[in-house]
């Protein structure tokens, strides 16, 4: 199976979906990342590029995941990218992943690049209706990003539901842990959700909600077949 996570910034991938990574390319599934944002130029506290280009490599060294693609939208401004920009850019990333499952954020994320790129691959999900000829993904999932899925601040819009979980294990959580480590000044100190001590605790908290010994949670919004 083809993995594909599509995701606005470098770190919002481990975040969202790294122990799921680790335990599917252990299982030997192919997995790719396509981060919209590579440079985030406006990021507070950033490596120089070439630092956060490596840092990049490293992280998804401990998930196994070799294939990435890296767009230069700019960071903290898609709202100014014209959508169709940022829909053909995903479906070439669909395209040469040749994708069975898409993750992306959810769309009541409160950072509005990870909106964005959420409403930009839903409507690029839907490609293999124009191209008989591209592969069919058969399910998207949304993912959620400690410290910004959960706050959800607009109620007209529907918060992440979580209705499927992926166990991940002890040592998925710490492949997740050392992945993030990799990045420079994305993790804080507890009580942030970026904390070592908030991300095991969700995978505990997810895993408990579905019988799981540590899991990350999604919520489906398309499948296809069973």
């Amino acid at each position: 199976m083809n993995i594909l996570v599509v995701v606005a910034h470098p770190d919002d991938e481990v975040l969202g979906a790294g122990a799921t990574l680790y335990q599917m390319t252990r299982q030997g599934h192919a997995a790719w990342v396509c981060i919209l944002s590579g440079e985030v130029n406006a990021r507070a506290h950033r490596p120089d590029l070439q630092d956060l280009h490596d840092d990049l490599s490293s992280s998804l060294q401990h998930l196994g995941v070799q294939q990435v693609i890296k767009g230069s939208f700019p960071n903290i401004e898609f709202n100014n990218v014209p959508h169709l920009q940022l829909v053909q850019f995903i479906e070439q990333a669909i395209v040469t992943s040749q994708a069975d499952l898409v993750l992306t954020h959810h769309p009541a994320d409160t950072n509005n690049d990870h909106l964005h790129t959420s409403l930009a691959c839903q409507a690029a999900l839907r490609l293999f209706q124009r191209r008989p000829e591209v592969k069919a993904p058969r399910e998207l999932l949304f993912m959620e990003v400690p410290s910004s899925t959960e706050w959800s601040v607009n109620q007209a819009l529907n918060p992440f539901r979580p209705n499927t979980f992926v166990e991940v294990g002890e040592a998925g959580v710490e492949a997740k842990l050392e992945a993030l480590a990799e990045y420079q000044g994305v993790m804080r100190p507890y009580p942030h959700p970026r904390s070592p001590e908030a991300i095991r605790g969700l995978a505990a908290y997810r895993g408990s909600q579905a019988g799981l010994v540590y899991a990350e949670a999604f919520e489906s919004v398309f499948r296809r077949g069973f």
